[in-house]
This record gives C-alpha cells, sequence and structure tokens, in this order.
C-alpha cells in the first residue's frame, strides 16, 4: 500500500501565492461605523449556519454508505474536501462573485469584496438587515460548500480526486456563483425575471443535479456499474439523518431572523420531507417491492429537496402535495435511469435535479402572498399565471445553461488531467489507488 504519486507542483504553487496575497490583505475595517442587530436573529443565524454545515458530513455518510467497500473513504472525502477547497476560494474572490457588484445580472464583479475586504465593517444585507454582513456571507458559504459535494454520487467510484479537485472549483466559478448571482442577487436576471428560490432549489439542486447528469453522460459506465452492493446502509441511516437536521438550518435559516416566517419554513421542510418518505416506500409497495431503509432514505431528501425553493413561499398542507408529488416523479426517473445506460451511480439526477425541477415549478403553482409578502404575484392554484410562467422561462434558461456549461467544464478538466481512473485503478478501488488507504473489515467489494 504505497502512499505515493507523481509529484505534482502546481497546485501547491497556487496555494503558496493565495496565502502570501492573504498576508499583505489583512481586510481590516475601515471604520468604527456601528449597526443595530437582532441578537435573537443573529443567535439563529449562526446556528443555522453550523447546521447547514453538518449537512456536508452527513452527506459523506450519505453517500459513504451506498457505494463498494473499496471507495467508502474516497467517496466520503469527496465531500469533506469542499468545506476546505470552496471556503478558500469563497473568503479570495467567490463571495464576490456571488454577492458583488453584478455585472449584467450574470456574475458579481470578483473585486468587490477580494480577500473579504469591506465584509467585516459592511451595512448589512438588504434581505438580511438585523444580522452582520459577515454572517450573512458565512451562512450563504455553506450552501457554496454542499453543492459541488453533491454531484460526486454521480461519478462515484471512477473520478480521479486532483481531476475531481480541479473540476469542483471550475464548477464553482462557472456555474454555481452565475446561478446564485442571477437568483439571489438584486439584481440578478433570474430574481428580476420573477423566480422565487427560498433556499436553493434552481441554485444548489439543479446545478448539481444536472451537473452530475452531464458528468455521469460524459464519463461513460464504469466496469462494475451493474454490480451495485451497498457498503453500510447503516451509514446511509446515519447521513440521512444529518442531512435532515442539518437542512432546518437550511430552509428555515433562510428567512435570516428567528420569526414566524422561519417557523413556517420549518414546519413546511417537516412535512414535504415526511410525506415523501411514505409516499416514496408506499409507491413500491404498490408495485410489489419491499419498504426499505435505502427508499426511506431516498424519500427523505427527494422531499428536502422538492421543498427547498418553497419552503418559505407555500402553505403547510401544499407541502405534503410537493413532497408526495416529487418523491413518484423520482422514483420513476430512478427506475427509468436504472434501465438506461447512465451510469448516475447513486442518482443524484433524480433525486436532486429532478427534486429541484418539480419544486421549482410548484413553487410556481403553489406560492402565495399570505405566507410572504416577497410573492408579487400568487402561484397558478391560485388563478395567477406570472409566477409560474417566470418559472418555466427560468427553468428552462437555468437548464440549458448548467448542462451547456457542465459539459464544456468535463471537457476542459480531461484535457488539462484525465478525469477517470484507468481500469485498474477502478477496480483496485479509489480508497487504495486514490489515497493509499482502506478500510480496516475484510473484503475489497
Amino acid at each position: 500500500m504505497s502512499i505515493y504519486q507523481k509529484k505534482s507542483f502546481l497546485p501547491f504553487l497556487l496555494m503558496v501565492i493565495l496565502v502570501v496575497i492573504a498576508f499583505f490583505n489583512p481586510a481590516l475595517p475601515a471604520g468604527s461605523a456601528e449597526h443595530e442587530y437582532n441578537s435573537a436573529d443573529v443567535a439563529w443565524m449562526l446556528t443555522s449556519t453550523a447546521l447547514v454545515l453538518i449537512m456536508t458530513p452527513g452527506l459523506a455518510y450519505f453517500y459513504g454508505g451506498m457505494v463498494k467497500k473499496r471507495n467508502v473513504i474516497s467517496t466520503m472525502l469527496q465531500s469533506f474536501i469542499c468545506m476546505a477547497v470552496v471556503a478558500v476560494m469563497w473568503f479570495a474572490f467567490g463571495f464576490s462573485l456571488v454577492f458583488g457588484e453584478s455585472i449584467g445580472g450574470i456574475i458579481g464583479n470578483p473585486t468587490t469584496f477580494f480577500m473579504f475586504n469591506g465584509v467585516l465593517d459592511r451595512e448589512p444585507w438588504e434581505g438580511a438587515p438585523t444580522i452582520p454582513f459577515v454572517l450573512f456571507a458565512m451562512f450563504q458559504l455553506k450552501f457554496a460548500i454542499i453543492t459541488p459535494a453533491l454531484i460526486t454520487g454521480a461519478f462515484a467510484e471512477r473520478i480521479r480526486f486532483t481531476s475531481y479537485i480541479l473540476f469542483i472549483c471550475l464548477f464553482f466559478i462557472f456555474i454555481y456563483a452565475p446561478l446564485a448571482h442571477a437568483t439571489w442577487h438584486p439584481d440578478g436576471v433570474l430574481l428580476q425575471l420573477g423566480v422565487l428560490d427560498f433556499a436553493g432549489g434552481t441554485v444548489v439542486h439543479m446545478s448539481a443535479g444536472l451537473t452530475a447528469l452531464a458528468s455521469a453522460i460524459y464519463l461513460k459506465q464504469g466496469k462494475t456499474a451493474k454490480e451495485h452492493t451497498p457498503a453500510r446502509i447503516t451509514y446511509v441511516l446515519l447521513g440521512t439523518g444529518l442531512l435532515w437536521f442539518g437542512w432546518f438550518g437550511f430552509n428555515a435559516g433562510s428567512a435570516f431572523a428567528a420569526d414566524a416566517l422561519a417557523a413556517t419554513a420549518m414546519a413546511t421542510t417537516t412535512a414535504a420531507s415526511g410525506a415523501a418518505a411514505i409516499m416514496y416506500i408506499l409507491f413500491d409497495a404498490a408495485r410489489g417491492i419491499k419498504p426499505s431503509a435505502l427508499g426511506t432514505c431516498i424519500g427523505v431528501v427527494v422531499g428536502l429537496v422538492a421543498i427547498t425553493p418553497a419552503a418559505g413561499f407555500v402553505s403547510i398542507p401544499h407541502s405534503i402535495v410537493i413532497g408526495a408529488v416529487a418523491a413518484i416523479i423520482s422514483r420513476l426517473l430512478i427506475d427509468w435511469r436504472t434501465k438506461s445506460n447512465i451510469d448516475d451511480t447513486l442518482d443524484v439526477f433524480p433525486s436532486h435535479g429532478v427534486g429541484g425541477m418539480v419544486g421549482m415549478i410548484l413553487t410556481g403553482v403553489f406560492a402565495h402572498s399570505a405566507i410572504n409578502g416577497a410573492v408579487e404575484t400568487n402561484g397558478l392554484y391560485y388563478g395567477e399565471t406570472g409566477l409560474f410562467t417566470a418559472h418555466l422561462i427560468g427553468l428552462v434558461g437555468a437548464s440549458v445553461f448548467i448542462l451547456v456549461i457542465a459539459f464544456i467544464l468535463l471537457k476542459a478538466t480531461d484535457m488539462i488531467t484525465p478525469l477517470r481512473v484507468s481500469d485498474q485503478e477502478e477496480e483496485e478501488g479509489l480508497d487504495l489507488s486514490q489515497h493509499g488507504e482502506r478500510l480496516s473489515y475484510e473484503g475489497n467489494n
């Protein structure tokens, strides 16, 4: 078991350069401007920020339990490393790309908050007026961290770790940042169009799910694609629990206050995830399939994904509808994917991509201003068409953008450094071939 590989000096040099830049850019507050904050809101948003972060280790367990034993460490590390890589990019220029001065409503100016200059003493973000701007920035960072981690389930067990690092950097810059800016920045093109995304159905789940689909198509099938034996279902259950727990910060935290809207988002999140889990296994039972722990966990996640864009815009009963509908659609897409030649190993597209799409469409159906005053045009269910139309246009536009850019980034990464491991490395397992590590229990599956 060797820990050595071919030397790679350039990434180390780039990190050293960044450290030097940080040394000469202390980003101290420029003045002593005082802002009034709400202590309860600050406490809730600090808690929510931590809750969202715990979702990424939860995702590591969720995915790690689904892959073969010889790939558990590699799969889990692909999620963990995002907490480091994306964080460093966020502090350097990533936050500016998303929330900096808008360039055409598509991307932020990377120099606006370069190295977090001006963040500590800036007035609060207009959508979060009762908390420090730096807290808003940290909360948004956690969304940026988990998004590329979600993609990993599509190419689990067959991607080079170093190539993966490059790809998630490119994904963040060219897909996540523009989509987040367009959706959540006041001057963003999707927000100006009228698209509502409470907590990331479009920004997080559609971007990850559609990129996962492109990745699965580009990388083609793994050599043992049809021999899928989960390593530990108990890991999946643990991961689901952590994701479910953290998702309350994800959705309820997106209210940016400890108020009734946050409580509503927490309630809709609970209702949708529960309904989806039940519907998933009952739909299986109606087709003669045993209710499974894995199916229950997938159902929970699909419900959480689908309610994400709608959590603060729809009523609690309608959140049950959203969860149940998303569960059936995602289950049917998983069946289709299994029979196809698309090796989306852990069904990221049917769960996150399709779940996000269903949530986006149904937000346009069920959103109402009585739940959230930010809803200027009520959903189709209430006889108004403006919001629903905007969401259909946004869905098509965002989907085309994500898929086209994803294929370009995959090709670019592959030209710089091969994406796929060799057949021998895949057979050996990525734990050994990529990291020189392995789990201690017997068996190499």
